[in-house]
């Protein structure tokens, strides 16, 4: 995510840390390189221009030239005005409004509304403790009904039961009302999308607004097509007066042009942004964050939010009392293997550890820690349930049983069981310094 803005971002700023002294001449030079590094990720020729006198006239103030740390002083500046450009405050669904609260989802056909529904469903229900109702109002793609149908089964809420020819705006008054009656609190709706913006859609969007009056309208714009997102954002916000948007395949190559204008130019917040196809693989707009991570400062509050996703506090604090206890055997080491694949992939962990993007541009280094991770769950799956809790029976004929029962070799078992003792040690030695132990179980 903003891997080509970062790196340009990261280089210039690099420079500017080891000068001694900031003069009007280097901070020019500085800026007409993050200039440069804006312009080719797509971001809107305005905002840059705003951005930069922004940051000129405060780089240029007493408070930088004549600080201690004047490289330093310049970096907090830029940063503080990435904050502003991306909108300063987070911005999630407002669910403050008389149930049900109708949702829409808009956009041009393919920019993901349909899977940023489920996604915002399965948040819903699962974090916020909300009964969504989904309403599939897209009768032109009889898959696209077909498709809301499957993935409401998957995040287990209902669906509205639309046959394909019904009229939209109907479909969506009545589901309104069969959400109502039926006990759940939040209606997102599945809008149609065109290849491009014509008068059909935007009337029908209307009318339904019109019919329903939702409490948010959500543009789903997406992040790859930079200035065309920024475009598509002002038409459909002109016409529907959205309340936010949804930023798509941020996990893909997007070059962070439509992240870095769309609120500048429309006025309105990126509330969400999809970094996946799969159902989890949706994040919070937080612009501090999100300008860490453009400028190569990771950002450890999404990682630690997501590790507490992924371990269970009633896990995490079972697991501290075994380190604590000399106890933590292959299958706690199994369990934490497994919870930290639900963090996600090397790569979009990168973004977020400090110091660890430079390691994923080795990218034969990141695919060969993602094989050993897996190998290793291969060779612990293929141990009986004793050998798991005591390794000191794996002998000679049963880790050839073993490496036979996971398609590796002997040498690979042997240098896990190694890995696993080496991990084992440290967490003794952690387990020493007691309540630490357990507040850093919680942190993982």
């Amino acid at each position: 995510m903003f891997e080509g803005i970062s790196e340009k971002l990261g280089h210039t700023l690099k420079k500017v840390r080891g000068y001694g002294k900031l003069s009007e001449n280097n901070i020019q030079e500085a800026l007409r390189e993050v200039r440069l590094s804006l312009l080719e990720a797509d971001v809107n020729f305005k905002v840059v221009r705003d951005f930069i006198e922004s940051v000129k006239s405060r780089a240029l103030g007493q408070e930088v030239l004549q600080s201690l740390t004047p490289g330093q002083q310049f970096i907090r500046i830029v940063h503080e005005e990435l904050v502003r450009v991306l909108g300063e405050q987070s911005s999630e669904l407002d669910l403050k409004a008389t149930p049900p609260v109708g949702i829409m989802l808009i956009g041009l056909q393919g920019s993901g509304k349909t899977t940023s529904i489920a996604k915002l469903a399965k948040t819903l229900k699962e974090k916020h403790k909300r009964n969504p109702y989904l309403v599939p109002a897209d009768v032109y793609r009889p898959a696209a009904i077909e498709q809301l149908d499957v993935l409401a089964d998957q995040v287990g809420v209902g669906v509205y039961d639309t046959q394909s020819g019904d009229d939209p705006v109907e479909i969506c008054k009545d589901a309104m009302k069969t959400a109502r009656y039926g006990g759940y609190d939040v209606v997102l709706i599945d809008t149609a999308g065109r290849l491009h913006i014509d008068t059909e859609l935007m009337d029908e969007l209307k009318r339904i607004k019109a019919e329903i009056d939702p409490h948010e309208i959500i543009l789903v714009a997406d992040g790859m097509t930079g200035q065309d997102a920024v475009n598509v954002s002002t038409s459909f916000n002109d016409a529907l007066d959205i309340s936010g948007i949804i930023l798509t395949k941020m996990d893909g190559d997007a070059r962070g042009g439509a992240a870095l204008s769309i609120k500048a130019v429309t006025g309105k917040p990126i509330k969400y942004l999809g970094t996946g196809e799969k159902l989890d693989a949706i994040e919070v707009f937080y612009p501090d964050r999100i300008a860490s991570r453009i400028l190569g400062m990771g950002d450890m509050l999404t990682f630690i939010e997501k590790a507490q996703e992924a371990f269970e506090e009633k896990k995490a604090e079972e697991m501290a009392k075994k380190i604590l206890k000399k106890e933590f055997t292959l299958e706690d080491f199994k369990e934490a293997l497994s919870a930290m694949g639900k963090l996600g992939s090397l790569d979009s962990m990168a973004d977020m550890v400090p110091g660890m993007k430079q390691i994923a541009k080795n990218p034969r280094a990141m695919e060969m820690a993602g094989k050993e991770v897996k190998k290793t769950l291969a060779i612990i799956n293929s141990m009986t349930p004793k050998e798991r809790i005591n390794h000191t029976v794996l002998n000679g004929s049963r880790r050839k049983r073993i490496a036979k029962g996971s398609g590796t070799r002997v040498e690979d078992v042997n240098r896990m069981i190694k890995n696993y003792m080496q991990m084992r040690n440290m967490m003794k030695n952690m387990g020493r310094m007691g309540k630490l132990a357990k507040k850093m179980m919680r942190v993982m």
